[in-house]
């Protein structure tokens, strides 16, 4: 596991998924030739004929592009006078449900939905979180706030501010700003500097300065960070994931580990995290929704590669181990085989 994240070599020429908002790299792509009628006409046999024709239903939904569904959505609504997503909701149930669900609602509607389900009930889903915040853009990360502040009426920082605390609340609050520099232009120098101030910060010192740490993460952009972990490796012969594990702990270290392994790669930390989804007793099939779906769009093929190289075996191949019924079908549909876009 750690031989990925320790690797810099290749860093400073990799794309990132933080920066770029190309969808190229996703596995769904705009059907041609798409009519939304006829499209909400067969989802509408489907789900009226005698027993809901799932086949009918994953098909459809996981073979046109999020902007085409909400086209069905809308010849849906005309047609019936009801929504798609209810009556889905009243057919289906479970996990298959909540991923037709989640591939009906526009893409930060739904990270915004997984930000409200984190942060309500008892206790707050922290793991969540981190990868909403620390894998997202400046651009979806200000598309979720505008969607919380529009469902809600309220900000979505105030909230956050009110479930988090300490170093890691800074931590989080400074990632939903959504304000990290965008700039391109790597300066040499000032990562010598900050890969100082960093190394002093934490490794040469007695008890770490977590400040530094937190606001060089969370405000540098990723080009820079890259340049960073390079010159932090030269100046303190560890990687400063290895710093960070060694002298923090706890909601923080996790939080920065989160963000230094996407500026290295979003999609080898997604990769890791649909891993541990799928790990041990039981599936976690919320996580493994939220990624499958809310990356299949942007970089799910990257994602997949990470996942071979990282683990040895398809992510295809995993989710068609962990999971069963009409869920793995609609999955595997929008996961593709290896080899498949």
């Amino acid at each position: 596991m750690s031989s990925v994240w320790d690797d810099l070599d290749l860093l400073l020429d990799s794309p990132s998924s933080l920066t770029v908002t190309s969808t190229a790299r996703g596995t769904v792509k705009e059907k041609p030739g798409f009519n939304p009628s006829e499209d909400a006409a067969a989802l509408r046999k489907a789900i009226e004929g005698i027993g809901t024709t799932e086949k009918t239903i994953i098909d459809i939904l996981t073979q046109r592009s999020n902007a085409q569904r909400q086209l069905i959505c809308k010849a849906y609504r005309e047609a019936t006078g009801r929504t798609l997503s209810d009556d889905l909701e009243g057919d289906t149930h479970g996990p298959f449900e909540d991923v037709l669900v989640a591939l009906l609602t526009p893409p930060a509607k739904f990270d915004c939905q997984e930000y409200i389900r984190a942060i309500k009930g008892a206790g707050t889903n922290e793991s969540v979180l981190k990868e909403l915040f620390a894998s997202r853009s400046n651009h979806q990360i200000n598309a979720l706030s505008d969607a919380y502040l529009a469902e809600t009426g309220r900000s979505l920082i105030h909230d956050l501010q009110s479930e988090v605390s300490g170093d890691f609340e800074t931590t989080l609050v400074l990632l939903a700003e959504g304000k990290r520099d965008e700039s391109t232009n790597v300066d040499a120098a000032k990562a010598k500097e900050d890969a100082k101030i960093l190394y002093e910060a934490g490794e040469k010192k007695w008890g770490t300065d977590e400040s530094k740490f937190i606001d060089i993460l969370c405000r540098r952009s990723v080009p820079q960070l890259r340049q960073t972990l390079v010159e932090y490796k030269a100046v303190s012969g560890k990687t400063l994931q290895e710093s960070i594990e060694r002298e923090m702990s706890g909601r923080l270290e996790d939080i920065l580990v989160a963000i230094v392994k996407c500026v290295k790669s979003v999609p080898a930390y997604l990769a890791e995290r649909l891993y541990k989804s799928m790990k041990g007793a039981g599936t976690t099939e919320s996580t493994l929704t939220r990624i499958i779906v809310s990356r299949s769009e942007i970089d799910l093929q990257d994602i997949k590669a990470e996942y071979k190289k990282l683990f040895g075996c398809s992510l295809y191949s995993a989710i068609e181990s962990e999971t069963s019924g009409d869920y793995r079908q609609t999955l595997l549909k929008i996961c593709g085989e290896d080899g498949k876009a």
